[in-house]
């Protein structure tokens, strides 16, 4: 599976020759040329490994800052590029109060953007990142991905039953099935799977 690459930037000329540049490289690229179409592409991307943004867009210079806070809050983890062409004291301090992985700035060569993705995508301490890029892995419905969410909280199926309103049955029912999805036979090695990283689905 190709790493998905959410890339949003205003101006038409450098958002097309940089989508063709980060495909090139392997990557899929979902492009956004503002934060609207950028919200509205990652509701339907099942998984995004990493974000690249223009700070400034569509003439609000804090574009892309906004864009990270309302992306964090539909619960994307991935890490976070920003690109600008302003990088002033405040707002790069602000970027990486807002958590921003990396900030190129402007100018800059295709060649720079793919350096920084790739050390995006290096292996680092976002955990949750990580886990959730394996619960996507393996085609999991929206009520398997919450139900595993809260296995991983080491709830038990009668705790998991009461928060989600459903009965211990139904939820171990949904188990079940989240298992054979991941070819595990019990909590233990699903925690080894999710927790090292690597997935075999069936």
């Amino acid at each position: 599976m190709k790493q998905r690459i959410l890339f949003v930037e205003d101006d038409d000329d450098a958002r097309d020759l940089l989508t063709r540049a980060l495909e090139r490289a392997g990557y899929a690229c979902s492009a956004a040329r503002n934060a609207d179409r950028a919200l509205e592409l990652a509701r339907t991307l099942t998984y995004c490994d990493v974000v690249v943004t223009d700070i400034v867009l569509d003439g609000d210079d804090r574009g892309g800052i906004q864009l990270m806070g309302a992306l964090r809050a539909m619960g994307i983890a991935a890490p976070i590029i920003l690109i600008t062409a302003f990088a002033d004291v405040e707002r790069l301090k602000l970027a990486l109060n807002q958590g921003a992985a990396h900030l190129l700035e402007k100018p800059f060569r295709a060649a720079d953007l793919l350096k920084v993705v790739s050390e995006a995508l290096r292996p680092g301490p976002n955990a949750a990142h990580v886990t959730e890029r394996v619960l996507r892995s393996a085609d999991l419905t929206e009520k398997e991905l919450t139900v595993a969410r809260h296995l991983l909280d080491g709830l038990s199926s009668t705790e998991i039953a009461a928060m989600e309103l459903n009965s211990a049955k139904t939820i171990r029912q949904h188990v079940s099935r989240i298992y054979a999805k991941f070819g595990v036979s019990s909590r233990a090695d699903f925690f080894r799977l999710v927790y090292s990283g690597g997935v075999t689905t069936r």
